[in-house]
């Protein structure tokens, strides 16, 4: 049997009002879209929005970075970005850095988590869509997931887990990567993706092979060269069965940190958990939010999705969250509210300097 592959590719063609949520004739367009190559290209679609980025998932058999899946994504947000400037809406085409297609939207503004896995007998899959925020919000999540025996208790008690878990890592400034091995190398990995502006977590895999998670690493500001807008990461997180289970792959995210992004990309926000109805950024554009989607994946098929944060157990998250919102809003243009100044240089303070420039004078000692 040929092995399932998920895509979750997303990016953000627009919004109203402002950069607060997708519309839903967006949603409807490219809904219609990927029903269209159910049978041919796709096996099972599904289309979501979490605040203003809109989200492809989809099945296939394909595998990873296939240039006719990637094409199909392309299309879908082109065509969903003219109906978006159609009505003016905000930041139509944002995320759309080139008018031509290369083979892969990577490095062209969408952001990608592909997984091509053998179907176990039951394959539960977590689908993470975040918004105003980068892609190594991951990664707080990602070592409590498959690295904290406090967390998962599968990590002691699974003799399928007890060996540890791979952690590949991608420098996003330099262009490179790096493999950590847990437990044993615990400490280097948290070295570095201690990091999350620089250091980003891509994939996660058992020390047999087995895939059990994959990120999106792109920056956008990297990416075009100047700030264009927050990257909002997607992740895939499969569970179960000798991976972690479905609670203590979303247990983490009881915990309220605090993530680089907010409004205009450039504030730090606590990165809130909601279930779709609330996916919407309002209060300063935020906060930064995620929302959860999960399936049960039968030969390829997409059983659900259940909202996983959809639930009176992340009330309490939520209700620190906006505590923290509250006293970070205070610090106003200050930091910590305001990114550090090494994270500024890709959003548009640069401007503001340039234009400042020349008013500087020497201080005689």
């Amino acid at each position: 049997m040929a092995k399932t592959t998920i895509s979750l590719i997303k990016a953000d063609i627009g919004s109203f009002p402002g950069h607060s949520r997708t519309h839903p004739l967006i949603l409807e367009k490219a809904a219609r879209m990927l029903k269209e190559q159910e049978g041919k290209l796709l096996i099972d679609s599904f289309v979501t929005h979490c605040g203003d980025d809109l989200e492809l998932i989809m099945t296939h058999t394909r595998g990873e970075d296939d240039p006719e899946i990637h094409a199909l994504s392309w299309k879908v947000f082109t065509e969903c970005a003219k109906v978006a400037k159609e009505m003016k809406l905000y930041g139509a085409g944002q995320d759309i850095l080139s008018d031509a297609f290369s083979g892969n939207v990577k490095g062209m503004g969408p952001g990608v988590a592909e997984m091509e896995f053998e179907e176990r007998g039951s394959d539960p899959v977590l689908l993470f869509m975040a918004d105003k925020t980068e892609p190594g919000a991951w990664n707080f999540y990602l070592y409590k997931i498959f690295a904290d025996p406090f967390n998962t208790a599968g990590l002691v008690i699974d003799p399928q887990m007890h060996d540890g878990f791979i952690f590949e890592v991608h420098d996003v400034i330099e262009k490179r990567k790096i493999e950590f091995r847990t437990p044993e190398e615990s400490y280097s990995l948290l070295a570095y993706i201690g990091a999350p502006s620089r250091y980003v977590i891509k994939y996660v895999k058992r020390k047999d092979g087995i895939i059990a998670a994959s990120t999106s690493t792109q920056r956008l500001s990297l990416i075009a060269g100047k700030y264009v807008g927050k990257d909002d990461p997607v992740m895939i997180v499969r569970g179960q069965s000798g991976l972690p289970a479905v609670g203590e792959i979303i247990d983490p995210f009881s915990i309220p940190i605090i993530v680089a992004g907010w409004m205009r990309g450039s504030h730090h926000g606590p990165f809130m958990p909601v279930g779709l109805p609330d996916a919407n950024c309002t209060r300063f554009d935020g906060p930064p939010r995620v929302i959860c989607l999960g399936f049960q994946v039968c030969n390829g098929k997409l059983i659900g999705p259940a909202d996983m944060f959809d639930d009176p157990a992340y009330d309490r998250v939520r209700a620190r969250c906006n505590e923290l919102a509250d006293i970070l809003r205070a610090h106003g243009p200050f930091e910590p509210h305001r990114l550090s100044l090494s994270e500024m240089e890709y959003t548009t303070l640069p401007a503001v300097e340039k234009t400042l420039k020349g008013r500087w004078v020497p201080i005689k000692e």
